[in-house]
């Protein structure tokens, strides 16, 4: 493959979204945006597949390793979350990497602040650092960084479900089960983004690519454990969150319940005086009805009845 021409000037497209940095023979570019000048390009000074060059510009591919025609590339689509402004989970963000003998290309939509800085740190003084090892070592650097960055995302969900842990029997039920939910949505979405880089990786450590001239197995095998161990802690907070969620279930059922037993003990307790004022009020001639002394006995026998009932069901442990 011909090596690109790096005196020629990339594609119109503000500075700030790409990067062409070269150092000990190994050329980086970086895209943050793939229009169709940028497409062109790395189809003139490439050669890469069209279906690959199709993919970049795709906003839904599922994380992926091809090999380009005659092995003279790899192709390496991978997906990584995204937060928003008050650390809630907002989306997933694509990265499509071309590696060569002698180059990388990687683009993206620029959301991913953790490859931002290393492409800064790549164009001051880390450049001999990240590049001087070959495309591998770049490759294998660039992966690391954005698995890396997620780590705190999930240190995060720890928190959070320690909190809701502790606060469980003490924070209003509406307050807990809305933390609750968003939670479940962030792990839910941090699921459905790592998890299918995991096929990839170990394709990408499983094979040995001899333009990479790198220890693949060893170094790209630390991205699939690094990558295995945080799936483990996301299947972690998915069994807290189904535990807490029952929990939490149960909480809210005993106290529906205790609210129930409350409601009910007054509706029987009620229902003898409501039987007694009834046949008081029907249009019949009741004994004794015109004596003076009639309703403060009638008031004292409905109390009576009323703490009968109550010492009632005192005794059969209802209360």
């Amino acid at each position: 493959m011909a090596k690109p021409d790096i005196a020629l000037q990339l594609p119109p497209a503000p500075a700030a979204m790409q990067h062409c940095l070269v150092h000990g023979g190994v050329t980086w570019l970086d895209f943050s945006f793939a229009g169709q000048e940028q497409v062109a390009f790395l189809r003139e000074h490439y050669r890469f597949h069209p279906l690959h060059l199709e993919d970049i510009t795709s906003h839904t591919q599922r994380p992926k390793l091809d090999d380009g025609p005659d092995e003279r590339y790899v192709f390496l689509v991978l997906h990584f979350p995204v937060l928003d402004d008050t650390m809630r989970l907002a989306g997933m963000s694509e990265v499509d990497i071309f590696i060569g003998p002698d180059f990388l290309v990687t683009v993206h939509d620029g959301k991913l602040r953790p490859l931002r800085r290393l492409v800064s740190i790549a164009a001051g003084s880390g450049r001999s650092h990240l590049m001087a090892r070959g495309v591998g070592f770049l490759l294998y650097r660039i992966i690391q960084t954005l698995l890396d960055a997620c780590v705190p995302m999930l240190y995060q969900l720890d928190q959070q479900l320690d909190r809701i842990e502790s606060a469980i029997f003490s924070t209003p039920v509406v307050a807990t089960v809305q933390e609750l939910s968003f939670l479940r949505r962030d792990v839910i979405s941090l699921r459905r983004i790592l998890r299918p880089n995991l096929p990839p990786l170990r394709l990408l450590a499983a094979r040995e690519r001899p333009f990479l001239q790198f220890d693949q197995e060893a170094y790209y095998g630390d991205l699939v454990d690094g990558l295995t161990r945080q799936w483990d802690m996301l299947e972690e907070h998915k069994e807290i969150i189904e535990g807490l969620d029952a929990t939490l279930g149960s909480l809210t059922s005993h106290r529906i319940n205790q609210e129930m037993k409350t409601f009910t003990v007054i509706t029987v307790t009620m229902l003898p005086l409501t039987l007694v004022a009834s046949i008081l009020g029907m249009n019949v001639l009741i004994p004794f009805a015109e004596h003076p002394l009639a309703l403060p006995v009638i008031l004292l026998l409905m109390v009576l009845m009323a703490l009968a009932m109550v010492a009632l069901f005192r005794y059969k442990r209802w209360l």
